[in-house]
């Protein structure tokens, strides 16, 4: 038996952070079971990799590295004495493992495009749960920490807040595939810094800049990379594509897909479907980046114009125009391209959908109105980093930034209608 558990405490060397060791035989376990090896083929950050070429890193990386971080929360604030139990311990590190193991193809970008109407969140609690029940039980603390049902409310702080142990790694992680300086952050003197009073998560005053850091790396990294307008337009591209071949799917169009992918493609799945059906769960771990790709590959081939011309323009890079601006586009200038797009690509005007985009983007650095990130002064009083900063202003600090943007193929605009 102390030879299986020797075996089964492996040490990862992270680019990240270096080595990070498994604390125990259940999270290797955990980490083994097909569920979570799933997150190997799932890129962290969809379709960045089209703008930062280093941006190919998965959601396995991102998990590994999240649990790693809580490893030194727990050792934190198990030395400042506020008795996180062997078992809480335990459950800390399944909770924030597991934490974004329900998210789909290319992550965020086809979150709704796939399955309807149930959130990657919602299929994080369904896989937990399924995974309790395989290992007799086991899981049941960490699942009331990630549901924030848990007794003591700061352990789900950890897992998920405006300062957890998830934002710290992929903002660390994200900026160092990416190649984009501005999110780095004082990870580890954050993590030292972590105290709790009346059972919720607080800074000691002594990390206050590396608090005011974080919220600027935050913001930074959203323009730059997870808002950039590049990330933006092949993505869109991306939930369209899906969009026309489930269309055709649903007409009775016979598509090449993976078989993962065809039974999202022939059918619509409740989230009670993902509850009560461990078949359509399955399914849907079965479906990863791949599936996605080499189906779209094959796409670019179909005898649907539509579908090949936008499969054709994602794999070959051929990405849409995108403008961004603070105020709404004037409905002149959008009717005008739509016009012009319709005309000069002899599309269906109920077509025009498919080469025409428009939305909004928001960037929100940090919600004052959510949980509060609160610094602890040494005279014991407790202010929020918005009030607390001599450095930040706060009216830029909680203001959420919204732009408006439109997406059209390249050369389009120098068109005449």
């Amino acid at each position: 038996m102390k030879h299986i558990l020797s075996n089964k405490r492996k040490i990862f060397n992270d680019p990240v952070y270096g080595f990070i060791t498994i604390p125990n035989e259940l999270i290797f376990d955990l980490i083994e079971n097909p569920y979570f090896q799933r997150l190997r083929r799932i890129k962290q950050l969809g379709l960045t990799h089209l703008v930062y070429t280093g941006a190919i890193h998965t959601r396995f990386q991102h998990a590994m590295g999240a649990m790693h971080l809580m490893m030194q929360a727990v050792e934190t604030l198990n030395a400042k004495n506020y008795q996180i139990t062997e078992e809480e311990e335990n459950a800390l590190y399944i909770a924030i493992l597991l934490h974004d193991i329900g998210h789909g193809p290319f992550s965020h970008a086809l979150e709704n495009s796939i399955v309807h109407h149930i959130t990657h969140e919602d299929l994080s609690e369904i896989f937990m749960n399924k995974l309790n029940e395989t290992f007799n039980g086991k899981l049941s603390i960490a699942i009331d920490i990630f549901n924030n049902t848990y007794s003591k409310k700061f352990l789900h702080q950890l897992v998920s807040s405006q300062l957890d142990m998830d934002r710290l790694d992929y903002l660390m992680r994200d900026s160092y595939f990416t190649g984009v300086s501005e999110g780095v952050i004082g990870y580890d003197r954050i993590i030292k810094m972590l105290s709790v009073v009346n059972d919720e998560l607080v800074i000691e005053s002594k990390g206050i800049y590396s608090i005011e850091k974080f919220i600027i790396s935050r913001r930074l990294m959203y323009w730059q990379v997870y808002l950039h307008k590049t990330v933006i337009a092949a993505e869109i591209l991306l939930v369209k594509i899906l969009k026309k071949a489930k269309e055709l799917a649903q007409t009775g169009d016979i598509l090449f897909a993976t078989p993962a992918l065809k039974v999202f493609l022939y059918n619509k799945f409740s989230k009670k479907d993902f509850y009560d059906d461990i078949n359509t769960l399955n399914a849907f771990a079965e479906l990863d980046d791949n599936d996605i790709f080499a189906s779209i590959k094959a796409w670019t081939y179909h005898e649907d114009i539509i579908l090949s011309k936008l499969c054709k323009n994602l794999v070959n890079r051929n990405l849409f125009k995108i403008e961004l601006q603070n105020q709404p586009f004037p409905i002149e200038k959008i009717n005008n391209l739509k016009k012009i797009i319709q005309k000069n690509m002899a599309i269906n005007i109920n077509d025009i959908d498919y080469f025409f985009f428009e939305g909004t983007i928001t960037n929100s650095a940090y919600d004052f109105g959510k949980d509060h990130i609160n610094i602890l002064f040494s005279n014991g009083e407790l202010i929020d980093i918005s009030e607390a900063s001599d450095q930040l202003n706060t009216a830029v600090l909680c203001k959420s930034v919204t732009k408006h943007y439109i997406c059209y193929p390249k050369n389009i605009e120098n068109l005449t209608s």
